[in-house]
C-alpha cells in the first residue's frame, strides 16, 4: 500500500444545531490529528466529514471499499448518533472496523458543566447505541476504551492498525509453491479454495523446473554483488570466503535467492513454500535463499506449507516499521529435565536471521534428506525474550488460529547443531501448554515473533472470522477443554 491510512468517523445527528455539530467536527479534527502524528499508530489518521444520516453512512462504506489505501475504519459518536441509520451502510463494510469509546475531554468540569455540555459530550451513551447495533448485526471490530490522549489508548490503536495492515494485505495476495507439500503430511495440506474465500489470498503451483528456468538467466553481475553483501552481513566460513574450496555452493546459492525473488516479484506473489521431495534440477536445498527472503518481508513455508507462508507474511507486516524479529519456526525437540523444561525450535534450515542474537555465520554442512549437494545455510542462536508461536490449520470446516505466549532464553553452547535455532519456555507450564497445544490440534509448523502479541493474532483472527485458542499464562488444561 503506497499510502496507508485510517478513516476517523464520527457520528452525531442534526438534533442538536448546527453549531453543536460544528465543534464536533472540529473535536474530531483535533483527535485524528493527535492520533495521525502519534509515533504508536504505523499510518495515517484522516478525519471524515461527520456522520448525520444513512446516506452518509453507505457513501463512506463504499469508499471505504474502494479505497485500496484505506486500511480500517474508527468510528466514534461524539454524541448520540440514532443506530438505525447505520445499519444500511455498516452491513455492506467489508474493512477492518475499530471503535474507539473515548470522549474529547479527559476530565468533567464539575463547577461549571450543564446541560450543553452533557448535550456534547455524551459518547458515554451515545457510543452505547453504537455498540448495541454492531453487535446485532454482526459486525467484527475491535473495541478501545479510554482517552484518546493517552499512550495506552494510542498503542492499543497502533496495534490494532499493523493487524488491519496485514488483512489488508492478505486480500487479493499471491503465495507461490515450488513443488507440491510434503508426501503423505496431513497438516501442510488444506483447502486452497475455502482458504481464498475466507482469507482472501491465492495459492499457486509451480514446477521447480520453473525455478531452475529462472536461475539459468541470472547474471554473473547479479551473482557478485551477492556475494559481496553476504561478505558484509555475516561471517563466512572459510570455505565460503573467496578462493574458498565451496565457494561455488555460494554462488548457487545467490542464484537461488536472485531467482526466487526475481520470479516472485515479477508474478506479483508475496511468499512461497519449497519441500525438499521437490528439487529436481536443483544443486542444493534453497533454505538459505529462503532466510534471506523472509528477513526481506516474504512470507515463507517449509516442506509446501501455505498456510504458514501466508501467516508469516502476515506477521511480517504486522512487525512494519519495528525492528524486525519474525520467522518462520518449528517445534522440533524438548529439553524434558525437571524444572528445565523447554522447547528447541529449528528446522532443516529455513529460520528467519531477524530472529537472531549476534551476527549470523554462513556455513555448509550436509543435509541427510533431500539427496542433493550439501548445502549453505545461516547458523545463529535467537535472542531472548517474551515472543509468541502461531499456527493456522485446517480443520475441514472451518480454518484455526492457535496462539502460544512463550518466553526465549539464551541457550546453551551447541557446537554440533549446524542449523539456526531458538529455546523457549512455554506458558502456563511445559505440560499443560503443550496438552493444549496438541488438543487444539496445533501444526508443528509456526510463525513466531518477538513483536506480533497475542491480542494482535485474535485481532487477526476476529477480522478472518476464525476461531482463536490462545495458551497463555492463564489458560488451564480444564478451561481450554470445555473452550474446545
Amino acid at each position: 500500500m503506497s499510502q496507508p491510512a485510517v478513516w476517523f468517523v464520527t457520528g452525531s445527528q442534526h438534533l442538536y444545531g448546527p453549531a453543536v455539530l460544528a465543534q464536533v467536527a472540529e473535536d474530531s479534527q483535533q483527535i485524528a490529528a493527535a492520533l495521525s502524528a502519534s509515533n504508536s499508530i504505523p499510518m495515517e489518521v484522516v478525519f471524515k466529514p461527520v456522520i448525520t444520516d444513512a446516506d452518509s453512512v453507505r457513501k463512506l462504506v463504499l469508499d471505504a471499499n474502494g479505497d485500496p489505501n484505506c486500511t480500517g475504519l474508527i468510528f466514534w459518536m461524539h454524541t448520540f448518533s440514532p443506530a438505525k441509520m447505520w445499519i444500511g451502510g455498516l452491513s455492506q463494510l467489508h474493512k477492518p472496523a475499530l471503535h474507539l469509546h473515548t470522549q474529547f475531554n479527559e476530565s468533567l468540569p464539575f463547577a461549571t458543566i450543564d446541560m450543553d455540555f452533557m448535550n456534547l459530550n455524551q459518547a458515554a451513551h451515545g457510543d452505547r447505541e453504537a455498540g448495541h447495533l454492531h453487535t446485532r448485526i454482526g459486525l467484527k471490530r475491535k473495541v478501545v476504551v479510554g482517552h484518546w490522549g493517552q499512550s495506552k489508548v494510542q498503542e492499543a490503536i497502533g496495534s490494532w492498525g499493523r493487524v488491519a495492515l496485514a488483512w489488508n494485505d492478505w486480500q487479493g495476495a499471491k503465495f507461490a509453491r515450488f513443488g507440491d507439500n510434503m508426501r503423505m503430511v496431513s497438516v501442510t495440506d488444506g483447502d486452497k479454495v475455502s482458504a481464498e474465500i475466507q482469507l482472501g489470498f491465492t495459492v499457486d503451483g509451480f514446477g521447480v523446473g520453473d525455478l531452475v528456468s529462472e536461475m539459468a538467466a541470472v547474471s554473473p553481475t547479479e551473482v557478485a554483488a551477492k556475494l559481496e553483501e553476504y561478505g558484509d552481513l555475516y561471517d563466512l566460513v572459510p570455505e565460503l570466503q573467496i578462493g574458498g574450496a565451496r565457494r561455488s555452493s555460494l554462488e548457487d546459492g545467490a542464484r537461488q535467492e536472485i531467482a526466487i525473488q526475481g520470479f516472485l516479484d515479477a508474478r506479483g506473489y508475496k511468499g512461497f513454500t519449497t519441500t525438499f521431495e521437490d528439487l529436481h534440477g536443483l544443486d542444493q536445498l534453497p533454505g538459505f535463499a529462503a532466510q534471506r527472503l523472509m528477513a526481506k518481508g516474504y512470507g515463507f513455508g517449509a516442506e509446501g506449507d501455505w498456510k504458514t507462508a501466508a501467516l508469516l507474511r502476515a506477521f511480517k507486516q504486522m512487525e512494519s516499521g519495528l525492528i524486525p524479529g519474525t520467522s518462520f519456526m518449528e517445534d522440533y525437540t524438548y529439553h524434558m529435565v525437571e524444572g528445565e523444561e523447554c522447547v528447541l525450535g529449528a528446522h532443516m534450515l529455513e529460520i528467519c536471521p531477524t530472529i537472531a542474537m549476534g551476527k549470523p555465520k554462513l556455513e555448509i554442512h550436509p543435509l541427510g534428506i533431500g539427496g542433493k549437494a550439501d548445502p549453505i545455510r545461516l547458523v545463529f542462536e535467537a535472542r531472548p525474550g517474551p515472543a509468541t508461536n502461531t499456527t493456522l490449520i485446517d480443520l475441514g470446516d472451518r480454518f484455526r488460529f492457535m496462539v502460544n505466549s512463550v518466553t526465549a532464553i539464551a541457550p546453551p553452547p551447541m557446537p554440533h547443531l549446524p542449523v539456526a535455532r531458538a529455546l523457549w519456555e512455554v506458558k502456563p507450564n511445559f505440560a499443560d501448554g503443550l496438552a493444549c497445544w496438541i488438543l487444539g490440534g496445533g501444526a508443528h509448523h509456526t510463525a513466531y515473533s518477538y513483536n506480533v502479541s497475542v491480542e494482535m493474532v485474535e485481532d487477526f483472527a476476529m477480522m478472518c472470522g476464525c476461531d482463536c485458542l490462545v495458551i497463555d499464562e492463564e489458560t488451564t488444561r480444564k478451561s481450554f477443554q470445555r473452550r474446545l
